[in-house]
């Protein structure tokens, strides 16, 4: 396909409303008074209540799998897709085919028959800013920080079931705050159709989190960052530094873990900042983060899982734990090597066929692709070469990670990968957000969509 088309940004989305009454400032799923629970603001006209969104209709077995023994080619091919996005943060493929992709200066838009054309923009969403694609100094923050419009999940049901959800930072009356919400693509103005799902989590120019995606079994996933309240990843009654596990309409899934003390919301807690989430195909989550000065980390999610933070992050931090500890143990700790690790998934395509049953991770400042093979107990490990294994005694022994680093330099930053319906690799980059390190990035036509296959 072409790299030179120009992207199309149209409001073109029209049909029945799944939501009713939801113009102006939006209003919670989960209820807690005001316009949005049924009553107007001065009480005389009622609002209608929105409809709920279905649950997604999901039957997940448990699916055998086998680790590779062999090195993931770096042989692939790339094909742009889009041009000159503006700090492009996520990817949500639909049943259809469609993605969504989010840019965190307050876009939200489908990609589809090879036109991309802007949906909506979350009304409440922070002012945010990418550097221009001929600014070569670069700088540490642009307006926005690291918030703004970042994680999306298209319902599972879509194009049945017309509800697109997206984690951003929105400006409001307590300043900015984080919240998960969502839209009707049907509607004329999907962005009036706003419901919050989850909000009122805390913000920051950094540690912002912001990955929502849906689980095997239907529920609603999100990272949430400790947004430098630190302390509070420790606590799980507190959202930050969490990843929560709730229902198409906000409610925690019904058979969350009962931490003591922790909302009901939270799967896990003591987290940095994750902003990656995958499932095996036998249903095991996992979750890559960044860590402070590397001290990167993927861990193998547990319910009402505490994974150490901020007190825990290092090697020798960890091997001194007692055996009693209820500190979680990485499967992967890069110790003083930063991947800065983002998106990721665990491919099961055929698009490019060496990398199936590995798990693959975005990287910014180390601007490659982390390929990770993750070796349950005495299974045959692929080569290292010039990878890196991960086998200490004081990581999580449920694998040996692993890790082959591919395309180093060639794209820059690589914000997130995702997989599409017929196998295929897509992936996203963040060179406009004045932080590039090797290379000349950004480019003149970045950033980028990127489609990856293997080299013939």
């Amino acid at each position: 396909m072409s790299n030179d088309w120009s992207r199309r940004r149209t409001l073109a989305l029209a049909g029945a409303t799944l939501f009713a009454g939801c113009s102006g400032a939006p209003s919670s799923d989960a209820g807690g008074g005001g316009a949005g629970d049924g009553g107007s603001a001065d009480g005389d006209t009622p609002t209608p209540e929105p409809t709920p969104v279905p649950a997604p209709d999901t039957a997940f077995t448990p699916a055998e799998w086998t680790a590779p023994t062999d090195a993931p080619s770096p042989d692939v091919e790339r094909t742009v897709l889009v041009e000159n996005l503006e700090i492009p943060w996520d990817v949500s493929v639909a049943a259809n085919g469609d993605l969504f992709v989010t840019e965190r200066v307050g876009r939200v838009s489908r990609f589809s028959n090879g036109d991309l054309d802007t949906v909506f923009a979350p009304a409440d969403a922070i002012d945010a800013e990418a550097i221009p694609q001929s600014q070569t100094e670069q700088q540490w923050w642009v307006a926005g920080g690291e918030g703004g419009t970042l994680g999306v999940a298209v319902h599972p049901d879509y194009p049945d079931v017309t509800v697109l959800y997206v984690y951003y930072t929105a400006d409001t009356d307590d300043g900015k705050r984080n919240r998960v919400s969502r839209f009707d693509l049907a509607a004329d103005d999907p962005a009036a159709t706003e419901r919050v799902v989850v909000g009122d989590v805390a913000a920051n120019q950094f540690h912002n989190g912001g990955r929502i995606a849906f689980g095997p079994e239907g529920y609603l996933w999100i990272t949430v960052g400790d947004a430098g309240e630190d302390a509070l990843a420790a606590d799980p009654g507190e959202l930050p530094g969490s990843v929560l596990r709730v229902t198409v309409n906000g409610e925690p899934a019904p058979d969350n873990p009962d931490v003591d003390g922790g909302d009901p919301r939270v799967f896990t807690y003591g987290h940095r900042n994750p902003q990656g989430l995958v499932w095996l195909p036998d249903g095991t989550p996992l979750v890559n983060e960044h860590g402070p000065a590397g001290r990167d980390e993927v861990n193998r999610l547990v319910p009402g899982g505490f994974y150490g933070w901020p007190d825990t992050r290092s090697g020798d931090e960890y091997a001194a734990l007692p055996d009693d500890s209820d500190v979680r143990r990485p499967v992967v700790n890069t110790h003083n090597t930063t991947w800065a690790p983002t998106g990721s998934l665990f491919y099961t395509g055929d698009a490019v066929p060496s990398w199936r049953n590995r798990m693959v991770i975005g990287g910014l400042r180390s601007q490659q692709l982390v390929v990770l093979t993750l070796s349950p107990p005495d299974a045959e490990l692929p080569p290292v070469g010039d990878g890196r294994r991960f086998d200490a005694d004081w990581l999580d022994d449920a694998y040996t990670a692993t890790a082959h680093p591919l395309l180093t330099d060639e794209l820059g930053r690589i914000r997130h990968v995702e997989q599409g319906v017929d196998g295929e690799l897509y992936v996203i980059t963040s060179n406009r957000d004045g932080r590039s390190g090797e290379g000349d990035f950004p480019k003149e036509n970045h950033d980028v969509l990127v489609k990856l296959e293997a080299a013939e």
